[in-house]
């Protein structure tokens, strides 16, 4: 079985996150620049298998689009350009953020290494891989 790998994109940093072989967990793969994301994918993507690749979809709490979803939508777009044959798909991300801090709070983290962005960015991945394996283990029940 192929991983699944998703992507928090930003402006400056992308968070990456990867299942395991059998797609059970998300771990926490690395945080990029996004200027070198395209590149660093295409090396991993000729290492490891992937079936599909989630970005998060960046909405407000209101549903509405936030304003990075525009670049999304321009990476989505340039890699799909890439015919990879691996498809993207779009996951909302929604909290992700709040529920990475969360995360970092109670696993004991002091605030110097809670400021880090770039770990903040790839736990964020790792919480929207998790909830997208979980709404298709729901889905698929």
């Amino acid at each position: 079985m192929a991983r699944i790998l998703s992507i928090d994109y930003g402006k400056k940093r992308t968070g990456l996150a990867v299942t395991d072989p059998l797609q059970i967990i998300a771990g926490g793969l690395a945080t990029v620049s996004t200027i070198e994301l395209i590149p660093y994918l295409k090396d991993y993507i000729s290492r490891e298998q992937v079936e599909c690749i989630v970005v998060g979809e960046p909405r407000q709490p209101n549903g509405m689009p936030s304003e990075n979803l525009p670049r999304v939508q321009q990476f989505v777009r340039q890699w799909e350009k890439l015919n990879t044959g691996i498809p993207v798909v779009m996951y909302d991300e929604r909290f992700t953020s709040v529920l990475a801090h969360r995360a970092m709070i109670d696993g004991g983290l002091k605030k110097k290494a809670r400021q880090d962005k770039a770990l903040v960015d790839e736990i964020s991945a790792t919480i929207l891989l998790q909830d997208y394996l979980e709404s298709r283990r729901v889905n698929c029940v």
